[in-house]
């Protein structure tokens, strides 16, 4: 388990050199990308609705990961955080095959499991062998946990194989774990120079972000040590000399949820949702970068305690003009020559945002979309999460896969909450960010 010795903690609050790098991004609020001017991809598929409520068992869509089946492509499958609803694991044609629950709450008064974010690790070693993985983010626990992937298991695909004894990522005790800021966003890494592989966790209304690297338990089971942490920024020097962060319920920090690992350079990129998007090593050494920011960065705002919402005050105009708060689902579209693009959530218009890359030409803007309704099916509005698989996946699927979750969920069900995911060739994705 981890021992103060073995955690180095990387504290990056307000630093001149953050400060200049959140600055350095061009402020072009006055060409703002208009959503309508995107061009609209429309899904082939949807799974069925989940409802956040007692009779729908508190389910919530959140975040997707796509697991290749290489045996057998188009038998792989779509694992999917559904919150206290637990896991949902879907066939490419959005058919349900397997549903997990969330763990209980420890004591009555206790937080319930809430599974809020998934990937993915390919053939870890355990002491059963190597396997693939599903890795989760716990939030009502503060833990991770794991689920070994076996497309032809007896009991389902997904097998929990978590170490009862895998430690709290964030909180000391459980007072502090029932107050919730705990593990949040979630994102998998393995070092191709060490062949070790590692999670990287954001807390819950903090700006930290962990690195635990995942290691082999008795019986076939994974567990995890903290190496290192790193706190973003959560406030922010202004070209005109004054500072801001963004408007929040008293205590609340700028949370970071979407994040994904690059494998080629192990470079990370996390999405500071009312910020911007930021890039750093995944090894949360050196300085981070913010390669792009939200439309509302350095709005200046105040909290309503009665509205228990913020009201924004006039526009700086030193935002940025592709993304619109949550910036959320952060995932790579690789390509096998190192081109490619990230593609983020810009929750705030129900668009899509795409990067370049590669580094080197500082992830220049590409393009966006918009997964809109086409024939019997809704579009998405309102995305938390997304996942992109650039392979094929059988016929269904020959040019590859894209998963967003859908926030809104049409037609809905009276006043229930009704969320959901989406599965998009991507091929029409690539298309259209070649137009």
């Amino acid at each position: 388990m981890t021992t103060p010795r073995t955690v180095q903690s990387v504290v990056l609050a307000v630093t001149t050199a953050l400060a200049v790098a959140a600055t350095a991004v061009p402020a072009d609020a006055h060409s703002r990308t208009s959503a309508d001017a995107l061009p609209a991809v429309t899904p082939r598929a949807e799974t069925p609705t989940l409802h956040d409520d007692e009779a729908g068992g508190n389910a919530d869509a959140d975040d997707p990961a796509i697991w290749r089946n290489a045996a057998d492509p188009g038998r792989s499958l779509v694992v999917a955080t559904a919150k206290e609803g637990g896991l949902r694991v879907y066939d490419l044609d959005a058919r349900p095959v397997q549903s997990i629950a969330a763990p209980p709450a420890r004591g009555a008064d206790d937080a319930p499991g809430r599974f809020n974010n998934v990937d993915l690790v390919q053939g870890l070693r355990l002491s059963s062998g190597r396997a693939d993985l599903a890795v989760v983010s716990d939030r009502g626990h503060d833990r991770l946990r794991f689920y070994r992937i076996d497309r032809d298991g007896a009991g389902g695909p997904l097998t929990d194989v978590t170490d009862p004894a895998a430690p709290a990522v964030f909180s000391r005790d459980q007072a502090e774990i029932n107050d919730q800021r705990t593990a949040y966003g979630l994102a998998t890494w393995t070092d191709a120079a060490t062949g070790r592989s590692y999670a990287l966790v954001s807390r819950r209304e903090r700006t930290s972000i962990a690195l635990l690297e995942l290691l082999p338990a008795a019986g076939g089971k994974v567990t995890y040590r903290k190496v290192r942490t790193l706190d973003l920024a959560s406030t922010f020097r202004l070209p005109d000399g004054t500072s801001w962060s963004p408007c929040a319920e008293p205590g609340e920090l700028p949370q970071v949820e979407g994040m994904v690992v690059d494998p080629a350079d192990g470079t990370l990129y996390a999405g500071q949702e009312d910020v911007g998007i930021w890039r750093l090593r995944a090894d949360l050494t050196g300085t981070p970068k913010l390669i792009d920011k939200v439309r509302e960065y350095g709005v200046p705002g105040v909290y309503d305690e009665q509205t228990e919402e913020c009201e924004p005050g006039a526009d700086p105009g030193y935002g940025g003009s592709r993304i619109a708060a949550d910036v959320e689902g952060l995932t790579l579209l690789t390509e096998p020559d190192g081109d490619g693009y990230l593609l983020a959530s810009s929750q705030g218009d129900n668009t899509f945002a795409a990067y370049d890359r590669e580094v080197e030409d500082a992830n220049e803007y590409e393009g966006g979309f918009r997964v809109a309704a086409g024939g019997s099916l809704d579009g998405s509005e309102e995305c938390d999460g997304a996942a992109v698989l650039n392979a094929p996946l059988g016929s269904r699927y020959p040019n590859g896969l894209l998963v967003v979750q859908d926030g809104d969920d049409a037609p809905g069900d009276g006043d229930r909450a009704s969320t959901n995911f989406k599965f998009v060739d991507l091929g029409t994705v690539v298309d259209a960010l070649d137009e």
